[in-house]
């Protein structure tokens, strides 16, 4: 147990620095990967009692991917987890005004970005000896749920859902369990817009309720450290009182 890897994918800050922080506490050794390497050499520093790799890696780009497993497998010898965390978005914008470098933009981190690094993970994980992993992969309440003016960023996390699905199926032979963790107003630098209102269906501004990101880094660690055995397929994490259900 004091020999279990993770990697994480936007560990620079926010949702995954949280998450890297949990780990970290509860003895594993996570690869920490994003663009920023002064984040996530900030996100080490803040890390007590595992090991951290720090690895800064655009996972759009399917080169910089590969050869980052690469250096996580030569450090380590496996990987136990990965948390596909990283994501992005663009301004709100109305379906009949989004061009399509901005669609690409969401959908070449969101989506492209996280089958790479699933595809390089299981692949490892397929191929070690013990065999097997785990695999997390960040949905979004936008996965159920969409905000106006979210055609890009909707679609993609709709899209995790059955990337999520299909590597569960894909994977069981091969003892890799593969969850998703849907998100609802963390407060993270992405949602900070949340506290002077946000559109709302209805065509009003509200300000919405946010949740500390501890609480998330809290749950992917529980996820994390479940036996090979048993798996939390699909997990809503949100903001008690923010709107949900109807995006009301």
């Amino acid at each position: 147990m004091a020999d279990r890897i993770a990697v994480i994918t936007g560990a620079g800050s926010g949702i995954g620095r949280s998450s890297a922080l949990e780990l970290c506490a509860t003895g594993w050794s996570v690869a920490l990967l994003g663009r920023r390497r002064d984040a996530l050499e900030e996100t080490a520093g803040l890390a007590t009692g595992g090991r951290t790799l720090i690895c800064p890696t655009d996972v759009s780009d399917p080169d910089a991917v590969a050869a980052t497993f690469a250096k996580v497998l030569a450090t380590y010898g496996r990987i136990d987890m990965l948390f596909n965390n990283a994501g992005g978005n663009v301004p709100m914008t109305n379906f009949g005004d989004m061009t399509w470098e901005a669609w690409k933009s969401v959908v070449d981190v969101n989506l492209n970005g996280m089958f790479l690094c699933a595809n390089a993970a299981f692949r490892i994980m397929r191929d070690q000896k013990p065999m097997g992993g785990r695999i997390i992969n960040n949905g979004s309440i936008s996965a159920h749920n969409p905000r106006p003016g979210s055609s890009a960023y909707t679609t993609t996390k709709h899209a995790v859902t059955g990337l999520t699905k299909s590597i569960a199926l894909d994977g069981r032979q091969f003892d890799i369990a593969s969850s998703q963790i849907d998100i609802g107003n963390a407060a993270t630098p992405m949602t900070a817009k949340s506290t002077n209102g946000q559109l709302q269906p209805y065509g009003g501004m509200a300000v919405e309720p946010r949740m500390d990101v501890t609480h998330v880094g809290q749950q992917v660690a529980f996820m994390a450290n479940l036996p090979l055995e048993s798996n939390i397929q699909f997990v809503t994490i949100m903001a008690t009182k923010m709107p949900w259900i109807g995006r009301g």
